[in-house]
This record gives C-alpha cells, structure tokens and sequence, in this order.
C-alpha cells in the first residue's frame, strides 16, 4: 500500500487515515482540547493554543492571494475560530531551486502585509531550497491567546445556558443553535483553479483569503457563539458534517439562503462541481443562540461582511446534515470523500 493524495485532501479518506497510522501513535492532551478530537488548535495552557499547517497550493499565485496570504491568514484563522487572538507565528519554506525571485518576494509581501493587519508576528522560521520539483511549500504554527472578546461571547453564552469548555468549540452546539456564514461560498476553490487551468471563464473571481480575526472579535463581543470553524478543505459540507457529529446534533440548512454569487455558482455547475465542497478561505461557519443571533449577524455586517446570513438551525430530529432545496425538497449532505481540487490550500 502507498499513501494516495486523497489521504491528505480534507475529507474522510483523510480523517481515516489520520485515525489508522498518526493518531493511534501521538495522541495526547495537554489541557482541554486533544489531537483525538481533530479540532482547528489545541490548548497547552489555559491562556494559549497551538496550532500548525502546511500550503502547498498550485499555482502559488492566484487572483486575489497567494500562498503567502494562504499561510498567513489560514494558520490565524484556526486560532481566531477556537476564540482566541493571534500572537506569534514561525514561518518555514521550502523552495524548488529556479523558483523565480520576483514571485519569492510577492509571496513574503503577501505575508508581510497580513501579518500587520493582524497584528501578530512571526518570531522564529526556517528555509530549504530542494531540487523537487515543488514550487514552494510554506509551513507556518502559530500561538494565540486568550482575549476579553472571547471572555464576554463565553459570558453571554452562559447566561442562556451550560456550556462547559474554555474555548470555542466544534462539539459546543445545542438544538435551536442558527447557522451563520459570513459570506459567499466556493470562491477561493474557484479562483485557483480558473488560474490552474487557464479556463476559458468569463469569470471575476478572486479567493476569499482574509483574518477572520478581524470580525470575529466583534462578533464575539455581542455573544452567545457556540462553535465556529472555518471550512477549507471539503468546504461547508465537510464543516458542517464534523460539527454535527461532534456536537451529536443535526443541522438543516436551506440552499436559497447559502451566499453564493451566480457566477460561482454557474461556474460549478458548468463542470460539476459542488459549491457546497468547494474550498473557502476567508469563511466561518459559525453556531449561535438564537437570542443573540441577529445582532451577531447584524455585527458581522457592520465589520464589512455584507453577504452574512443565517443559513440554518441545529436540531434533536436528525444526527446528519441535511439540505432544504430551494425547491423544497430536503437531502442528505454527506462529508466529501476529498477535495475535489488538490493542492488547492
């Protein structure tokens, strides 16, 4: 047997693997979270998280981002959706020899700007340049801390009902929970691979790639946010689907409510894609109480996030995720297999 590239995609062929040949051997857990759980960042203290990921996405520049930016804003973003603020980052690359300067230096602008948005920084690093042909490959952990925005979303939470964890949780959900998205869709997932295969689209679109930090403290400031998580590979169907099994709930969602603009949209159906597996970049999917759901929503908009919305509610009568369509059917959406795009992030 050999490793296939489906065994590191996003989807169940990963997380079987994960479970069959890395987890049986290193789990641990150091405070509340542990590597079992399969969770964005792990705790090793009760002010701080961990967390690490590696890009490896083709073309290395594409409309709207680079890896560079991917780096970046992906290893703050699974800080940012456990609730906590990103502090220090190490960045490692690794660089095919001939790779060109020119797009060596838009690649470290990318990280550079981001960095500062943020307001992190990247203390520690290393660098290799191999004769493989790869491109580049970044490798970036990061560590974030505890935050008053995270501190009053757990206190406003509390106030409506249990909930037992430090940080924000994927199992946190409870039936009656709403599903908020804060924005479009399958747009990085469409962007890269519009500029992969040089496809002839009539198409403007660029990723998605941005903090989530950046709005999700005002979101966390109004409260009551049970679980986020940003869905990457596998899109919002792998999300949703972990989500619910974590949280040992169902969720219903309703397509006319999903964003998704229609030239994404028709782009997918045009060569069969799934918009609902599609990779997405600068997304959270996020559960709520219902009590403070509308001014979460109403905050996100004000932070920029015009396209946010409710796009479902958990619930006791079901364990899957199931999709109300816009012509009022309902169906399963199971968990991606993989992504339908490698080397996508």
């Amino acid at each position: 047997m050999r490793v296939r590239k489906e065994d590191g995609a996003g989807g169940k062929y990963m997380m079987d693997f994960l479970r069959n040949h890395i987890i049986t051997r290193f789990n641990s857990r150091v405070a509340e979270i542990s590597l079992d759980e399969f969770e964005d960042s792990t705790d090793f203290d009760v002010d701080y998280l961990l967390t690490t990921d590696s890009y490896v996405v083709n073309p290395p520049i594409f409309p709207g981002g680079s890896i560079g930016s991917l780096a970046i804003c992906g290893t703050a973003n699974d800080i940012a959706v456990k609730g906590g603020e990103p502090a220090f980052l190490s960045l490692s690359l690794v660089i095919q020899d001939g790779f060109e300067i020119e797009m060596l230096d838009k690649i470290l602008n990318d990280m550079s700007q981001w960095i500062k948005k943020i307001g992190a920084n990247i203390i520690t690093g290393d660098t290799k340049v191999v004769e493989s042909n790869i491109d580049i490959i970044a490798n970036t952990s990061g560590i974030g801390r505890r935050n008053r925005h995270l501190e009053r979303n757990l206190e406003i939470l509390r106030e409506h009902r249990e909930y037992p964890f430090k940080w924000i949780r994927d199992s946190g959900i409870s039936p009656g929970d709403l599903i908020l998205i804060n924005g479009g869709i399958a747009e990085h997932g469409s962007a890269v691979m519009v500029a992969r295969e040089e496809l002839d689209f009539h198409i403007d679109v660029k990723s998605d790639v941005y903090p989530v930090w950046l709005f999700l403290r005002d979101a966390m400031d109004v409260g009551g946010i049970s679980a986020m998580k940003d869905p990457t590979r596998g899109g919002i169907a792998a999300c949703l689907n972990e989500m619910a099994e974590k949280s040992r709930v169902g969720i219903l969602i309703e397509e006319e409510r999903i964003p998704i603009r229609e030239d994404v949209k028709s782009f997918c159906d045009v060569l069969g894609l799934d918009p609902l597996t599609m990779a997405n970049e600068g997304k959270v999917v996020m559960a709520v109480h219902p009590e403070t759901a509308d001014d979460v929503l109403k905050s996100l908009k004000k932070a920029g996030q015009r396209d946010a919305e409710i796009i479902g509610y958990a619930t006791s009568e079901f364990t899957e995720v199931v999709l109300e369509t816009s012509i009022g059917t309902r169906r399963i959406v199971p968990p991606p297999v993989a992504d339908p795009i490698p080397r996508v992030c």
